[in-house]
C-alpha cells in the first residue's frame, strides 16, 4: 500500500528531470497513438497477470494467492513506470505540451497533466486486478470503491509538490523581480523549500485528513479510552478521526501531525470491530509512542537529509556515468543525442539515489521505528500481550502471510517474537532504543560530512576545478570526433570564459566563429570577453564593437543589445551606449533592474563627461 508512494514519487522524477530536447521527428498525432498503442499494451499484459491469478484461487492457499497478488501488483507498477517513461522520453511528449502557452505560464498544470497521466496507468492496473482481489480476500467492496479507495490512499503524496509548485508559478506572475532573483540562486531555492517544507510538513495533515473523507469518531467507549491513554501519556491531538480508508475494513490505525493544532489520531471501523478493547489501547499506544518518540519530526529530518545526500553526490555520480567510454559508446552505436543521453543519465541518477535511500536508509529507520512504537507499549501499558494479540489477528483477518515483510515494516511474526521478548526481558526494550539512538547519530554525523562534501564540490575551488576539467573533457572528446561542430568550439569559449581561461576562450570563440560567422550568440559571447574582460590584456574595443555590431544584425534580444551599449561605452560613445541600453530595456522581459542600473551607469558617465 505505501509502495504506492513511492511509484508517484519516481513517476514525478521521472517527469521533473527530463531535460529539455530537440524537436520531435514525428508529429503530435502519431505520438499520442502510440501512447494509445503503449496503454493498450500495458492494460493487456496486466490483464495477462491477474486473470492468471484469479483462475488459481481455487487451487492454491490464501497466502500463497496474496503473495502472487503483491508481486503482480509490483509488477504492473513498475511497468507502468517504464510505459510512462517511454512517454516522456521515447515519444516526447513534454516537448508538444511545451506548445501550449497556458502551460509555459503555468507550468504546474502540465505537470498535473502527466501525473494524471500516470495516475491513469495505475487505475488500469487496479481495476485489472479487482476481479482477482476480491476473490482472494472475500470482500464486497465495489470495483469504484476500490479504486478509489487506492487513489485518495495514494495521491496525497503528492500535495506537496503542487503547492511547491504551484506557490512558485504565481510567484513567477507577480512583478516582484528581486525576489525572482533571489529564488533563481542556490541559495533562494534552499530557503523557499525550507520555508515550504516546514509549512507543509505544520499543516499538510489538515489538508490529507479532509482528501481521506476522514470524520471525527463519536463519543463513546472506544474514544473515551483513547482520550484517556493520550492524556496518560501527555500526548495532544486536534481531533480523532475514523479513516474510511478501503472502505474501513483494514485493522489499522495511525498518527500524523508536528503540532497539536494540526495532529490527527486515525482508526479504521474494523480495527474497533475486531479488537478487544485491550487490544485497541495497544494499538494506539503503539501510535502515541511514535509521537513521543519524535519519529515524526526524524521522517522530516530523513526527507530533507535526501535532499541534502542528494545535493552534494548527484554531480559526481552523473560526471562519473557521462565520462565512462561504455557510455560513450553506446551513445555512437544508438545514435542518440547528448542531450537525450545527458537527460537520461541525469533521470536514471535520480532515480537510482532515491530508491536506494529510501529502500535501504528510510527503510532501515522506517522499520525500526515501527519496533520502537511496539515497545512503546510496555511504557503506558502492563503488559505486550494486547498488542501480540493484535497483530495475530491482523494477520488471520487480513490474509496476508505473517512472515512477509516489506521495506517499511518488519513480518508480522518478527513483531511478535521481538515483544515476546519484551514481555519476558525488558532489556530487549533498552537494547532496541539504543540500536536506534546510535543509528541516528552515524546518520546525522553522515549528514554533516555529506554537507561539507556538498558545499565543497558546488562552491569551493575544488569543485569549481572539478566542473571545468570534467566538462573540458567531454568537450574536447567530441570535438575529436566532429571537429568542424562549431557550437561545440563555442560550447568550449563559454567554459572557458567562465573558468576566467580568457585566452583559450578568445581561441575557441575565433574557431567557431572561423567555422560558422554568422551565429549572434558565439558574436556577443567573445564581444563581451573583449570589451569587459577583467585582465586589461585580452581587452580589444574596437573589436568587441565590430563584433557586436554583427550580433544585433543578426539577432535583436535584450542581452545583445546590452552588449552593444556595453562596447559603445567602452569605446567613449556614450551616446550611443544610452540609445542601445534603453532599447535593450524596452525589450527584456525579465531581470530589468540589470538593464536599469546599466543605464543609470552610461548616463552617470555621460554627466561625468559634460564640460
Amino acid at each position: 500500500m505505501f509502495a504506492n508512494f513511492i511509484y508517484l514519487i519516481l513517476a514525478l522524477l521521472i517527469y521533473d528531470a527530463r531535460l529539455p530536447s530537440e524537436a520531435p521527428s514525428e508529429g503530435f498525432g502519431f505520438a499520442l497513438f502510440l501512447t494509445g498503442v503503449f496503454a493498450l499494451a500495458f492494460a493487456a499484459l496486466a490483464h495477462i497477470q491477474f486473470r492468471r491469478i484469479e483462475q488459481r484461487c481455487d487451487q492454491e492457499s490464501l497466502s500463497t494467492l496474496d503473495s502472487r497478488f503483491s508481486a503482480a501488483m509490483t509488477r504492473c507498477s513498475i511497468m507502468a513506470l517504464a510505459v510512462f517513461a517511454l512517454d516522456i522520453y521515447a515519444l516526447n511528449l513534454r516537448e508538444f505540451s511545451a506548445q501550449f502557452s497556458l502551460f509555459a505560464i503555468v507550468p504546474t498544470l502540465e505537470g498535473i497533466v502527466f501525473m494524471g497521466l500516470f495516475i491513469a496507468y495505475l487505475c488500469m492496473a487496479w481495476a485489472l486486478a479487482y476481479p482477482a482481489y476480491r476473490k482472494i480476500y472475500q470482500t464486497d467492496m465495489s470495483l469504484q470503491a476500490y479504486v478509489s479507495s487506492n487513489i485518495l490512499f495514494s495521491v496525497p503524496i503528492l500535495i506537496p509538490w503542487l503547492i511547491l509548485s504551484g506557490v512558485m508559478d504565481v510567484i513567477q506572475l507577480l512583478p516582484f523581480e528581486g525576489l525572482k532573483r533571489f529564488l533563481a540562486t542556490t541559495e533562494g531555492e534552499v530557503v523557499y523549500f525550507l520555508i515550504f517544507l516546514f509549512f507543509v510538513a505544520i499543516t499538510g495533515p489538515a489538508l490529507i485528513q479532509k482528501f481521506w473523507k476522514c470524520t471525527p469518531l463519536e463519543p463513546g467507549s472506544a474514544r473515551s479510552r483513547i482520550e484517556m491513554l493520550c492524556r496518560v501519556a501527555g500526548v495532544r491531538y486536534a481531533q480523532i478521526l475514523r479513516w474510511p480508508i478501503f472502505g474501513g475494513k483494514m485493522i489499522t490505525a495511525a498518527v500524523m501531525g508536528l503540532i497539536r493544532q494540526f495532529r490527527y489520531i486515525l482508526v479504521t471501523d474494523a480495527m474497533l470491530y475486531y479488537l478487544s478493547p485491550a487490544e485497541v489501547d495497544a494499538v494506539i499506544s503503539h501510535e502515541i509512542g511514535h509521537v513521543k518518540q519524535k519519529h515524526l519530526v526524524f521522517y522530516l529530518v530523513f526527507f530533507a537529509g535526501y535532499l541534502l545526500i542528494s545535493y552534494a553526490l548527484f554531480d559526481l555520480i552523473v560526471f562519473a556515468l557521462l565520462y565512462l567510454s561504455p557510455l560513450s559508446l553506446l551513445i555512437d552505436l544508438t545514435g542518440v543525442t547528448q542531450t537525450t543521453a545527458g537527460s537520461a543519465v541525469f533521470s536514471l541518477t535520480l532515480i537510482f539515489m532515491f530508491i536506494v535511500y529510501f529502500r535501504f536508509i528510510f527503510g532501515f529507520f522506517m522499520r525500526n521505528f515501527e519496533r520502537q512504537a511496539d515497545c512503546y507499549v510496555f511504557r503506558i501499558l502492563d503488559t505486550g500481550r494486547p498488542l501480540i494479540e493484535a497483530l495475530k489477528k491482523i494477520a488471520v483477518t487480513s490474509g496476508l502471510s505473517p512472515d512477509k515483510p516489506n521495506w517499511h515494516h518488519f513480518s508480522i511474526s518478527q513483531r511478535i517474537r521481538y515483544m515476546e521478548r519484551c514481555e519476558a526481558d525488558r532489556r530487549w526494550v533498552m537494547d532496541h532504543d539504543r540500536k536506534v539512538r546510535k543509528g541516528i547519530v552515524i546518520y546525522l554525523t553522515a549528514l554533516v560530512i555529506a554537507g561539507a562534501a556538498g558545499y565543497h564540490l558546488n562552491f569551493g575551488q575544488a569543485g569549481k576545478a572539478l566542473n571545468v576539467k570534467f566538462f573540458e573533457s567531454i568537450l574536447m572528446r567530441e570535438i575529436e570526433k566532429t571537429p568542424d561542430d562549431a557550437e561545440l568550439h563555442a560550447a568550449l569559449g563559454n567554459l572557458y570564459f567562465e573558468a576566467k581561461n580568457y585566452a583559450g576562450a578568445i581561441s575557441a570563440y575565433d574557431r567557431s566563429l572561423m567555422l560558422n560567422p554568422e551565429n549572434p550568440e558565439t558574436l556577443n559571447n567573445l564581444a563581451w570577453l573583449l570589451a569587459t574582460c577583467e585582465d586589461e590584456t585580452y581587452r580589444d574595443a574596437e573589436t568587441a564593437l565590430s563584433l557586436s555590431h554583427k550580433a544585433v544584425a543578426l539577432k535583436t534580444s535584450a542581452h545583445i543589445l546590452d552588449t552593444l551599449a556595453e562596447s559603445y561605452f567602452v569605446n567613449g560613445r556614450l551616446v550611443e551606449a544610452i540609445e542601445a541600453g534603453k532599447q535593450a530595456l524596452a525589450i527584456a522581459g525579465e531581470n530589468r533592474s540589470y538593464y536599469e542600473n546599466q543605464l543609470k551607469r552610461f548616463s552617470a558617465a555621460m554627466k561625468e563627461a559634460a564640460p
